[in-house]
């Protein structure tokens, strides 16, 4: 936008006479046409954000700006907005996340993989649990994310790819037939997966995790029973009091801190940097194993190579799998396992 600066204060005029004429009225006198993109999010209402910016400029400027003026799209006005303050959000929820589409096809799985309307109670509950997961933030939520339709329609969209389905098809995406494959090939895990995210969300144990949320591995990964176990398998991991107690136990056994698939020693390749560091991996998935207390058992010390590894795709192998793996790569080339390498980073503790 060329045209003078808005202030803040000008636009809260604009929204003031925007509430006291209404949305129809507002635009038809500036002869605007509604916007269905990025409306402006105040005080618990939307308004249309290209609007409010052309009319703002008459507060400080001495005139409205018109729809011509702003032919280049919402972009500009948006930008405007966004520096004095205001929330813009997006009118068309964003796609599904593994997360939420686990929870819905559970949904229809129970329904014997045929869809739901959106009058069933099953839809009003998946609709409240789906904003518990709040799997985005709220500026990029749409009025109707996730409400009952929307729930509603994705049981569809999942019922339509399911093999026996004989109807039309319908505009899902590749993530709802990855999800769908998932609980053809394997519907206990995938079951006990949406049975772990219900209980996390109800209890509120299991806390929200947007789309923005950083972690390590998570742009590398194949994530069996969705991002948000996901997170708490990591934290398990992370947990320094259960790595330090299995290095001690480790130790008290006479036994070295090499990693368990593949036998790199960060001590032998590091020297006194790398002494006594060693990655703690959950053995069992969080989907597999549930909630409940973790045994030194449960985890195993491993490199960060062998670690990415394991978490690469679905299912995860076991330490003591991938070692296999190791060995079978190394009987093809030199005898014995491969020599020492440098491991990849990671933000593991």
């Amino acid at each position: 936008m060329e045209k003078g600066a808005i202030s803040r204060d000008d636009i809260l005029k604009t929204l003031q006479e925007y509430d006291e004429l209404g949305a129809e009225a507002f635009l038809d006198l500036y002869d605007f046409k509604p916007g269905r993109k990025f409306p402006i999010l105040h005080d618990g209402k939307e308004y249309d954000s290209k609007a409010v910016a052309a009319v703002a400029h008459k507060h400080s400027q001495g005139r409205p700006l018109t729809w011509g003026e702003l032919s280049a799209g919402v972009g500009p006005a948006v930008g405007w907005l966004k520096r004095e303050g205001f929330q813009v959000g997006v009118s068309r929820s964003p796609k599904w996340t593994r997360d939420e589409l686990i929870l819905a096809c559970d949904v229809v799985a129970k329904n014997g993989w045929r869809a739901l309307p959106s009058s069933d109670p099953r839809i009003a509950e998946l609709s409240d649990l789906l904003q518990l997961l709040a799997a985005y933030p709220p500026e990029q939520r749409a009025a109707e994310y996730r409400n009952r339709n929307g729930a509603a329609l994705k049981t569809v969209n999942i019922a339509s790819f399911h093999p026996d389905y004989d109807g039309d098809p319908t505009n899902g995406g590749q993530l709802d037939r990855e999800v769908l494959r998932d609980f053809l090939d394997r519907p206990a895990e995938m079951a006990r997966a949406a049975e772990l995210l219900r209980e996390g969300l109800r209890s509120g144990d299991l806390q929200p995790v947007a789309q923005s949320d950083d972690g390590s591995f998570d742009d590398d990964v194949s994530v069996p029973e969705g991002r948000a176990l996901y997170r708490r398998h990591r934290t398990r991991e992370r947990n320094k009091g259960l790595r330090r107690k299995k290095i001690e136990s480790v130790l008290k056994r006479g036994g070295a801190l090499s990693c368990e698939a593949c036998g790199f020693d960060f001590a032998k390749v590091y020297g006194k940097r790398g002494d006594g560091y060693i990655e703690c991996h959950h053995v069992v998935p969080l989907h597999v194993a549930g909630e409940g207390t973790t045994k030194l058992a449960d985890l195993a010390l491993i490199c960060s190579n062998c670690h990415r590894m394991i978490h690469r795709s679905a299912p995860w192998p076991t330490p003591a799998e991938l070692r296999l793996l190791v060995l079978e790569q190394a009987n093809d080339g030199e005898p014995g396992l491969p020599g020492p390498r440098a491991p990849m980073e990671s933000a593991d503790v």
